[in-house]
């Protein structure tokens, strides 16, 4: 179940379809670097589950895939709360000042 991995899981399969990617698209990892405007082993950082975010956009927007970090800051057009039933609220009846009795 992907919901139930925990964050080196999720760090060690990010790195892999990366390296798919880039295999796919036939190029090395100094090849990748040079595109990227990094050093190598930032590539084999990242390729093994470790890394920074600058680095991780650089190589993302090297492979071509922007959508992938455009679908990490999508902004959802519906809003969850939304979706859940809503309890109908009845207003409490107001008295008025002419009929409070002493």
């Amino acid at each position: 179940m992907e919901s139930s991995k925990n964050t080196s899981e999720w760090l060690a399969a990010l790195g892999d379809q990366l390296r798919d990617l880039r295999l796919a698209r036939n190029l090395g990892q100094a090849d990748l670097a040079a595109r990227a405007g990094v050093a190598r082993s930032a590539v084999q950082n990242l390729e093994a589950g470790r890394g920074n975010l600058t680095t991780l956009v650089r190589i993302v927007r090297a492979l071509g895939r922007e959508d992938w970090l455009s679908a990490l800051a999508a902004t959802p057009t519906i809003n969850p709360l939304h979706l859940l039933p809503q309890k109908k609220r009845e207003r409490a009846s107001r008295r008025s000042r002419g009929d409070a009795s002493s």
